[in-house]
């Protein structure tokens, strides 16, 4: 496929999922892929951590055949270093690779990676170059993730974004807040306009798409070329297909709880196939709080859960929960 061609079928009106740390691994992104989401991505991997101890690095970018088109996001600060580890996910047949440069959390931010690099607009640029060197020859492309700038007296979004597509971005993302607010506040999705107005690769807009109505509006108000989801999904990875729906058709696509429960019991079978039994449990607790969030007697049926540990208990809990709710 030539690069102009697969460009486009990555970023024509396409909805991606964000990584979120502990949210999004090898189970629940076959989930989210049952539910329509175009374009995936690995949790966070640290270019460092694939050089030191590359087996447990990599078992965060390993995916499976039915989840492309993928794209594998290494974190890091020093452009040789990710260019060695660019190497070794080369092996993993991504179909991109994402640079992250808009992580706000502190332990990416004091190893002076991940947002920090908007304050250092020549490292960032020299990690892009060496990246791209190392996918020459290759059909993986390249997209960089970035905010807004580092807080709201830095905000240097578009004039960083230029210098990244000159140093050879295939795509770029754009998550319109400062590192400053981490999470908190609002979104300036007149950023992501003006990104899209000032560049020519094709920009992909984040942040605060949590419902239905938002996917519609980002679209309106900025022209992005695709849009990125993350904590949206969080509980609810059915809005992928209300999105798809309502875009297509203009009419709100209703998920009734029958269909919930099936989706989120195939989510616990895969984590158990994955992850063993035992694990699986564990960690698919956050996920039962999230998917119970905000109903009727939600509350309750957590708190049983996280008393839990057997498999069969669990299921008969949140079976007959959502069978209440129906």
């Amino acid at each position: 496929m030539k690069k102009i061609e697969k460009i486009k079928e990555l970023t024509d009106k396409k909805i991606w999922i964000a990584p979120l740390a502990g949210i999004t691994d090898n189970s629940y992104r076959t989930i989210l892929k049952d539910c329509d989401a175009d374009i995936l991505v690995s949790e966070m991997v640290s270019a460092d951590g694939l050089i030191y101890n590359k087996e447990r690095s990599l078992s965060y970018a390993r995916f499976d055949d039915y989840q492309r088109p993928f794209g594998i996001q290494l974190f890091g600060s020093d452009p040789q270093i990710i260019a060695k580890a660019t190497e070794l996910i080369i092996t993993e047949k991504p179909d991109f690779i994402d640079i992250n440069m808009g992580c706000p959390v502190k332990k990416v931010v004091n190893r002076k990676a991940g947002s920090y690099l908007m304050k250092d607009e020549k490292t960032a640029c020299d990690i892009v170059c060496s990246v791209k060197n190392k996918l020459q020859n290759t059909e993986i492309l390249l997209s960089v993730k970035i905010r807004s700038g580092w807080d709201f007296q830095s905000i240097n979004a578009i004039s960083f974004a230029k210098k990244i597509e000159e140093a050879g971005a295939d795509i770029l993302i754009i998550h319109p807040r400062t590192r400053s607010q981490m999470f908190s506040g609002k979104s300036d999705w007149g950023i992501i306009k003006k990104i899209k107005e000032n560049l020519t690769i094709p920009i992909i807009g984040n942040g605060d798409i949590t419902a239905v109505q938002d996917a519609f509006e980002i679209y309106e108000q900025t022209n992005c070329d695709s849009i990125m989801i993350g904590r949206g999904i969080i509980g609810k990875p059915w809005l992928i297909t209300q999105i798809k729906h309502f875009l297509l058709t203009s009419k709100y696509l209703e998920i009734n709880y029958l269909k919930r429960l099936e989706i989120i019991k195939k989510h616990f079978s895969l984590s158990i196939k994955y992850r063993g039994e035992d694990i699986a449990i564990k960690e698919m607790r956050t996920h039962f709080s999230h998917y119970t969030k905000g109903i009727r007697g939600g509350a309750k049926v957590r708190d049983r859960i996280n008393k839990s540990g057997s498999k069969e208990e669990i299921i008969n809990l949140i079976s007959e929960f959502f069978y209440e709710q129906n």
